[in-house]
């Protein structure tokens, strides 16, 4: 989205945690939209990216590595890609024009930095920033069980204006017979839903049953 012609993009952060998929899926959604996407990768994300599906993400080859990972042809979708060691990138300050942030998946490692203020990579500081400046900042856990200063780490977000979403896929609708993709789409969407992006990933309950709900 642009507004005054000023480009204002998402940043998807993807950190350490196993759910890529998650992430693919959200980022084809923004990108389905029509909406510009600026990407970080944590070198712990690189890592689960390489074990989950085979393939790697080179900061020097992002654009072939995220076409393949998405399995999709980018062609004139608007993604930026900024390294995870860059604290001098455009999402490291306030005055970075964005529309929000989600940190999809979110491992308890970047929820703790994100909540203490630790920046340690420009994905917890990009997440920092958009918390203060009063931005849309969804974050995905999906780690389970849980510990007690993990769920602390969680409230903090929350208290701080964070959406905490958990990667917790609802079956109803497809059911049993649910595909892995539908069940990675239905978060997906719901991360969509939080950032107020429109998307056609899951269907909506109608209050009929047997159909889909929330």
């Amino acid at each position: 989205m642009r507004r005054d012609g000023v480009r204002e993009p998402w940043v998807v952060g993807v950190s350490g945690a196993s759910g890529t998929p998650y992430a693919a899926a959200v980022i084809s959604g923004l990108l389905d939209a029509g909406e510009p996407v600026d990407l970080i990768v944590s070198r712990a994300a690189r890592l689960t990216l390489l074990d989950e599906t085979g393939r790697p993400f080179r900061d020097a080859h992002w654009v072939d590595d995220l076409a393949g990972w998405l399995g999709r042809d980018l062609g004139d979708a608007d993604v930026r890609h900024w390294p995870a060691g860059d604290l001098a990138a455009g999402p490291s300050s306030g005055s970075y024009r964005v529309r929000g942030m989600a940190v999809v998946p979110a491992s308890t490692a970047a929820c703790a930095g994100i909540a203490i203020g630790l920046s340690k990579d420009l994905l917890q500081r990009s997440a920092e920033v958009n918390l203060k400046e009063r931005r849309p900042v969804v974050v995905v856990p999906r780690e389970t069980p849980v510990t007690r200063s993990h769920l602390e780490h969680l409230i903090s977000l929350h208290d701080a204006g964070a959406v905490v979403l958990p990667a917790s896929p609802g079956f109803y609708g497809a059911g049993a017979s649910a595909s892995a993709q539908q069940l990675v789409d239905f978060i997906a969407g719901k991360v969509l839903d939080a950032l107020g992006v429109p998307h056609t990933l899951f269907r909506r309950w109608s209050g009929e049953l047997g159909a889909a709900r929330d």
